[in-house]
């Protein structure tokens, strides 16, 4: 066949691609995509026990979930101590995960068995319990929703008060899903969500699922004190915003910091 022939033939073809792709939100060159790394403004302790699973900050307090079935728990946490100053813990067949703040109430996600808690922000009471039928892994709101990650490239939006799937948006750069979506952040109408396993924090548009941002955080880990000894799963993970004050905060599973880091742009 005619090479110039075949070529015609395959444009229908190219084009069909490109259209399904657009429809899914893809692009095939990620734009506007900002790349980051960091500056350290100040560290505080974080309790080497605490495997943190989700992480925000409120009225000058952490509130964090930690992982792990038969350690897992709900606690108010002492910023500039790391004094933990109020403890729920979660029964021993539940593996804490993800935490949001959303009208007064802690609402905190488990990891497979398919349970959400409700709490009294004050007392920590519980106050009542949701289903989900994934896994549960970072949760954070908009104002008017909360956003849920499962650890694939899918962020679902929830009804606040029925827990009902309201839609959902796969999240990619350019082309490339990001998978292993797991601790969610809200800032500024984006969603910062922790990258399991990697030493990366992407920042996603809510409304498309296209990653806007790239924060590099592997130079972190050498800020910790000399002997620290982390373990495979002792990765990245927490990210909380004091938006009052504008301060973005961010730790890992059983490290012995937590850290206030400025966000710094870098040319690609």
């Amino acid at each position: 066949m005619n090479r110039r022939i075949a070529r015609l033939l395959m444009l229908p073809a190219l084009v069909l691609l490109v259209s399904a792709c657009s429809a899914c939100g893809m692009t095939s060159t990620p734009e506007g995509v900002k790349h980051y790394t960091f500056r350290i403004v100040n560290e505080f302790p974080h309790d080497t026990g605490a495997f943190t699973q989700g992480l925000l900050f409120h009225e000058g307090f952490l509130y964090e979930s930690t992982g792990i079935r038969g350690q897992s728990s709900l606690r108010k946490v002492e910023l500039e101590t790391g004094t933990v100053v109020q403890q729920r813990n979660l029964p021993s067949q539940y593996f804490g995960e993800g935490l949001a703040l959303f009208e007064g109430c802690l609402v905190q996600l488990t990891w497979t068995s398919r349970t959400g808690f409700i709490y009294n922000l004050d007392t920590f009471d519980l106050l009542g319990e949701f289903s989900y039928d994934t896994e549960g892994w970072g949760i954070t709101h908009d104002g008017s929703r909360l956003i849920m990650s499962d650890g694939s490239h899918i962020l679902r939006f929830l009804d606040p008060t029925t827990f009902e799937v309201l839609g959902q948006v796969p999240v990619f750069d350019g082309i490339q899903p990001i998978n292993r979506l797991n601790e969610l952040e809200f800032i500024d109408g984006e969603v910062y969500a922790n990258v399991w396993m990697t030493d990366e924090i992407v920042i996603i548009n809510p409304a498309t699922g296209a990653v806007t941002g790239r924060i590099d955080l592997g130079e972190l880990k050498n800020f910790l004190p000399a002997g620290t000894n982390l373990g495979r799963d002792d990765v990245l993970n927490g990210i909380a915003h004091d938006a009052a004050n504008d301060r973005l905060f961010v730790t890992g599973k059983r490290w012995p910091r937590l850290f206030e880091i400025e966000l710094i742009p870098v040319s690609r």
